[in-house]
């Protein structure tokens, strides 16, 4: 299993498959730490761990209390995913053979916007797309803001915040959005505390640890629209409200799965147009293998963080 920065390694006698690689990875700093499973043919199952078995103890001449995990079974379809990248030659003619490269690597970057979208927010209801997480997070691993004010929405507690932590196995990475990000760091700042400090990523961008996990922020979509937003529906029925997510990024916890990297194909001047034209096609999807791989405070409102 791979990121997709590891993967691109694999393409340097394809330079240009390398390249579009490379930049999808650094379209969002969510890309650029997915992991990726390759699987053959155009699903996956699995069984999902929810409750290890119960141990404990006997006396002499007595039994154990027999009892089972409890497994749900999975089968995650891979969806297709992907786009043309067109340049107008007229383009290229006023501003050289570099204009194409720049006009790709903002398609690409939108492409890599949509899967970072579709991780969050996808609804495999609308037949082309799989589910993200919002869709996927339920009962004991979705929280509310403050969990000393159940039922309401409000202000996002740090206690809150550690709490969707523990509920993770092995958690890797908060991700957020970036304005929510900005008041957990002026909590940090103040007398609300908070272990919050920054570094860099492999990009060289400046991101925030909280307890020693990076937060990755989500930005935006390619129409331009906040992936993560305070447009929420909380426990106070209005929409204005975000979410957060705890998760933790690895073979058997949450990973995506794809059918051999991406393709990428130079098909040159098409012939219904005067553009040159490079195609980008994945087999992609994604696995959620563990019940505490991942967690999610919602209700958060756009308030100063309490303790």
């Amino acid at each position: 299993m791979l990121t997709l920065l590891e993967a691109a390694k694999q393409f340097d006698t394809d330079l240009k498959r390398q390249a579009v690689i490379e930049m999808f990875a650094g379209s969002t700093e969510l890309n650029a730490v997915l992991p990726f499973m390759d699987l053959p043919g155009g699903s996956y199952s699995y069984n999902q761990e929810a409750k290890l078995p119960s141990v404990g103890f006997r006396g002499i001449n007595e039994g154990y209390t027999a009892s089972v995990g409890v497994i749900n079974p999975m089968t995650e379809t891979l969806k297709i995913a992907g786009g043309d990248l067109d340049v107008d030659k007229a383009l290229i003619k006023m501003h050289g053979a570099g204009v194409r490269t720049s006009q790709e690597a903002m398609k690409v970057k939108a492409f890599g916007q949509t899967i970072t979208d579709c991780f969050i927010n996808g609804d495999a209801s609308d037949g082309v797309s799989f589910d993200g997480l919002r869709r996927r997070v339920t009962g004991y691993q979705l929280l509310e803001a403050n969990l000393d004010n159940v039922g309401a929405s409000g202000a996002l507690s740090l206690a809150t915040l550690d709490e969707a932590i523990d509920r993770v196995q092995g958690p890797t990475h908060i991700i957020m959005d970036g304005r929510l990000r900005n008041l957990l760091s002026r909590a940090a700042k103040s007398s609300v505390g908070g272990d919050l400090y920054f570094g860099k990523d492999d990009f060289g961008r400046r991101i925030a640890f909280y307890n020693d996990l990076p937060i990755l922020i989500t930005g935006d979509n390619a129409a331009g629209e906040r992936i993560i937003d305070f447009n929420e529906v909380g426990p106070g029925a209005t929409a204005n409200t975000t979410s957060l997510y705890v998760v933790s990024l690895g073979d058997g916890k949450v990973k995506m799965l794809q059918n051999g990297i991406m393709e990428v194909a130079d098909l040159g001047e098409v012939q219904d147009k005067p553009v040159m034209r490079t195609r980008v096609e994945w087999l992609v999807g994604m696995a959620i293998e563990h019940g505490k791989a991942v967690s999610r405070v919602a209700g958060i409102t756009k308030a100063a963080v309490v303790a």
